[in-house]
């Protein structure tokens, strides 16, 4: 089944310890798009100027991405966000952000776009992410935001979170959005919010998810490799999204496998600028990876041992 995204298709300028590279592809919308296309049918929502051209539009049609709904605006130039990293590759530092177009961006839905069965609002204004849910019937919506929109505009996400059934942010939004210090009691805060189900992304720590009743927890794939984080929490979203609607399971178990696929995209994402990894990306290296990933985290049960007293 497929997956309506609706949020930034943008251009960065990152630098690492491991390098630096100047107006690349960016914007949560992309990373999501180009993850979650290895795995069904997406489509994007979300504006652009004049700088967005065929060497850009060659990145989702290979994938196979709709961008039919992807509003161009001539004369104007592109979202663009400049950041850097330290060695701590968790925390960037923003250096310029031009919202360009962005910043009177309207989500505009076709008619086809309305009648995605699953939905993920990537980190755009709650408001807009509200509007854009009640156009659309989605059989599973997934929401992403970020600190800015929890300090400047909580009544309006505090509205938009009733009506997701999933929400994907790191820790420091799940413990400033609950407004308490402790994870396991800021997850059973933001759940009497409105989603069902909350996915915290800790970065090289891997992800959790809970919900009332469960909890689950996941490493990060480990790599030796590591050139440019900005796209890894939306690749994130991409591979446990478009697994979910790949197989069209909801129960805890496919939860669980999504969360897996996730980290594996995410994994694969940080490995170069931009999206060129996921470009380089095969079905076999996906598989692989979660294989991995299964064996790093099982362990077979037996007893406890007991000291003889």
């Amino acid at each position: 089944m497929s997956i309506l995204v609706v949020g930034s298709v943008a251009f960065d300028s990152v630098k690492t310890p491991f390098g630096e590279k100047e107006h690349i592809l960016g914007g949560a919308a992309m990373y999501f798009s180009v993850a979650a296309s290895f795995f069904t049918d997406v489509r994007v929502v979300g504006v652009v100027g004049d700088d967005f051209g065929a060497a850009e539009e060659a990145v989702f049609e290979e994938r196979g991405i709709d961008i039919s709904d992807l509003e161009r605006i001539k004369g104007q130039r592109s979202f663009h966000w400049k950041g850097e990293y330290g060695y701590d590759l968790n925390v960037a530092q923003t250096l310029d952000t031009q919202l360009n177009v962005f910043a009177d961006f309207k989500p505009k839905l076709s008619d086809d776009a309305r009648k995605n069965p699953y939905l993920f609002l990537a980190n755009i204004q709650p408001q807009l992410q509200l509007e854009v849910r009640r156009q659309v019937p989605a059989r599973i919506v997934a929401a992403d935001t970020m600190n800015y929109w929890i300090e400047k505009t909580r009544p309006e996400l505090t509205e938009t979170l009733k009506e997701v059934d999933i929400l994907i942010i790191n820790d420091s939004e799940a413990r400033e959005l609950a407004e308490e210090p402790n994870l396991v009691r800021a997850a059973k805060r933001i759940l009497t919010m409105g989603p069902k189900r909350l996915v915290v992304k800790r970065g090289e720590y891997g992800a959790v998810m809970f919900t009332n009743n469960s909890y689950f927890a996941a490493p990060a794939y480990p790599l030796e490799d590591v050139f440019d984080p900005t796209g890894a929490g939306d690749s994130f979203a991409g591979g446990f999204m478009g697994y979910l609607a790949a197989t069209g399971a909801d129960d805890e178990n496919a939860m669980r496998r999504a969360i897996i696929f996730g980290s594996v995209m995410a994994s694969f994402g940080v490995e170069d600028f931009s999206c060129e990894r996921l470009r380089r990306l095969t079905y076999e290296e996906i598989a692989g990876r979660a294989r991995r990933l299964r064996q790093i985290t099982h362990f077979e049960e037996s007893d406890m041992p007991r000291r003889a007293v």
